[in-house]
């Protein structure tokens, strides 16, 4: 299932190698730390945003060409990860989405003064709100 797919790795070696470049010249060229330049040409560090923007830059590319060569060689190490590959085998396919029913009649209207009063007196322990005001509604028992 795994395929062999061209590594930033490999391209970056030949790009060197064309340009007659050593990981030191190249760090100084594109700010990177020599070491950061030698993990990438050995394959043992991957891409990043900003090191794909950096080397786009340089060799005159877009920094989706170096994080697609990185991306394809994260889906081929998956592919060959026997352990991942048994869970996803497991993972059974999402059911289809059900339709929110469309809003009607009540269901549609904006909450009003009195449905707020409503909700208020459901809540426990509260007071049901009254129209009228205080001063009138102590007097009358």
């Amino acid at each position: 299932m795994p395929k062999s797919v061209q590594t930033p790795a490999s391209v970056l070696m030949a790009l060197m190698e064309e340009y007659h470049l050593n990981p030191f010249s190249l760090s100084k060229e594109i700010s990177l730390s020599q070491s950061s330049v030698r993990l990438l040409v050995t394959g043992k560090s991957k891409v990043t945003v900003p090191t794909a923007f950096r080397l786009a830059k340089y060799f005159g590319q877009s920094p989706d060409y170096w994080l697609d060569l990185q991306r394809e060689v994260d889906i081929n190490d998956a592919q060959s990860n026997k352990e991942l590959m048994a869970i996803v085998k497991g993972i059974s396919k999402a059911k289809e989405p059900v339709a929110k029913p469309k809003a009607q009649g009540n269901a549609a209207r904006k909450t009003t003064l009195s449905d707020k009063r409503k909700n208020a007196a459901k809540v426990p322990g509260a007071k049901p709100a009254s129209r009228k005001p205080a001063s009138k509604a102590k007097g009358k028992k």
